[in-house]
C-alpha cells in the first residue's frame, strides 16, 4: 500500500526524521493559509501516488527554488528489502533530487549499497557521511520505521543538506507490505482509492490478489502466487506477455473465480486468457464447476485456454469439454501456454 508524500513524512517524523513543515491544503485559500503559518518561501505539491510531479506541472516553487528551499546539496537515501539477499538494504547517493532509476542504469557506481543483518540490526558504523551524528540519528529512524512499520520501501529523494549544515527530508515516498497492515490500523486507514487502479481496488474487496502489468494480452486466472509467478514465466517463455498477476486463492470457488472473469474481462489489453488451477485444497471437478457457472455469469468475449492438474483432474477435463463452452482444454502447462500465445496470434 502507499500512502501520500505528506503522511509519509509525518510517520517519518514519530521515529525523529527531520522533515520541513507543512500542512495539507484542498483550496487556495488553504494554501496561502498555510503559507503565512509557516512565515516564508514554500513550495506546493500536488498529493499523488506517482512521480514527475514537476514535470507535469505538479510542484509550484514560492518564488524561485534557491528563496523557496535553501539547499546546499541534495543526496538520495533509500531502505527496500532485497529479495534475493532476504536483507533489508540501504541505498544511498550524492545524485539526489532525480530518478534513482535513472542513475542506477546510467551511472550505478554512484549508489552506494549497505546490507542491514536480520539478527545484529543496524549500527551506527553502517553509516559515515561528513554529518555523522545527523545522519545516524537520521538512518537510524528510518531503519526503525522499515521495521516496525513493516514497510516495503522508504525513500528519501532528495535529502538535502543546507548551507548551515542541517539534514532535512525533503521528499518522502514510504510504501507499506499490504500483508501486515492489520497491525497498522492507523496507515490501513491512511489509503487513497482514487490513486489506485480500479480493478486492484475491485479485486482487494473481494479478496483477490490482482496486479495489471504493461504491455500483456494474455490474461492469467492463477491459484496460488509461486503458481501464478511460474505461469507468466511459461506465457513469456512461449513468446507472449502477461496482461495481469491473479491468484484468487487456495479455494477457488465459483464466486471468486466469477469475480476474476469479471475482472479480466474490463481490461481492455486482455486479449486471451489462460486459467491456470492446480486442484490441491480444491478439487479440479469443483473448480471446472465454477468455470462453467461463472462463464454463464460473465460474458467471456476473448478466446479461454484452461489447464486444471491435481485431484479429480480428468473429471474436471471431461466436464468442461461437456460444457458446451467455446474453450480450449490443456493437460501441461507449457501446451496451455502455447496455446493461449497462439490465441492472441502468435510469439512476439
Amino acid at each position: 500500500m502507499n500512502v501520500h508524500e505528506y503522511q509519509a513524512k509525518e510517520i517519518l517524523a514519530r521515529y525523529g526524521v527531520p522533515v520541513a513543515g507543512g500542512g495539507v491544503a484542498t483550496s487556495a485559500e488553504e494554501a496561502r493559509q498555510i503559507a503565512e503559518k509557516i512565515g516564508g518561501p514554500v513550495v506546493v505539491k500536488a498529493q499523488i501516488h506517482a512521480g514527475g510531479r514537476g514535470k507535469g506541472g505538479g510542484i509550484k516553487l514560492a518564488k524561485n527554488a534557491a528563496e523557496a528551499s535553501e539547499i546546499a546539496h541534495e543526496y538520495y537515501l533509500g531502505l527496500l528489502v532485497d529479495r534475493a539477499r532476504s536483507r533489508l538494504t540501504i541505498m544511498a547517493s550524492a545524485e539526489g533530487g532525480v530518478e534513482i532509476e535513472k542513475v542506477a542504469a546510467e551511472t550505478p557506481e554512484k549508489i552506494i549499497r549497505a546490507e542491514i543483518f536480520p539478527a545484529a540490526g543496524f549500527s551506527p558504523y553502517v553509516a559515515r557521511p561528513d554529518q555523522v551524528k545527523q545522519f545516524v540519528a537520521l538512518l537510524a529512524g528510518c531503519v526503525r520505521c522499515f521495521t516496525e512499520m513493516d514497510c516495503s520501501l522508504v525513500e528519501i529523494n532528495p535529502l538535502i543538506l543546507t548551507p548551515e549544515g542541517k539534514l532535512f527530508a525533503l521528499d518522502a515516498k514510504v510504501n507499506f507490505d499490504d500483508n501486515a497492515l492489520f497491525r497498522h490500523p492507523d496507515v490501513r486507514e491512511m489509503r487513497d482509492i482514487h490513486e489506485e487502479d480500479p480493478l486492484e481496488v475491485e479485486a482487494s474487496k473481494s479478496d483477490l490478489n490482482y496486479i495489471k502489468l504493461e504491455g500483456g494480452q494474455v490474461g492469467c486466472m492463477v491459484n496460488g502466487a509461486g503458481l501464478a509467478m511460474s505461469t507468466m514465466d511459461i506465457i513469456q517463455l512461449a513468446g507472449g506477455k502477461p496482461a495481469n498477476f491473479l491468484d484468487v486463492g487456495g479455494g477457488a470457488s465459483k464466486e471468486t473465480v466469477s469475480k476474476a472473469f469479471g475482472i479480466l474481462m474490463r481490461d481492455e489489453d486482455v486479449k486471451a486468457v489462460l486459467v491456470n488451477i492446480f486442484g490441491g485444497i480444491v478439487r479440479c471437478d469443483r473448480v471446472a464447476e465454477g468455470i462453467i457457472a461463472a462463464a454463464k455469469e460473465v460474458h467471456i468475449g476473448v478466446p479461454l485456454v484452461v489447464r486444471l492438474q491435481g485431484t479429480n483432474a480428468r473429471e474436471a477435463r471431461q466436464l468442461l469439454e461437456a460444457s458446451g463452452l467455446k474453450l480450449t482444454v490443456a493437460e501441461t502447462l507449457d501446451e496451455a501456454a502455447r496455446k493461449v500465445v497462439a490465441a492472441v496470434g502468435g510469439a512476439a
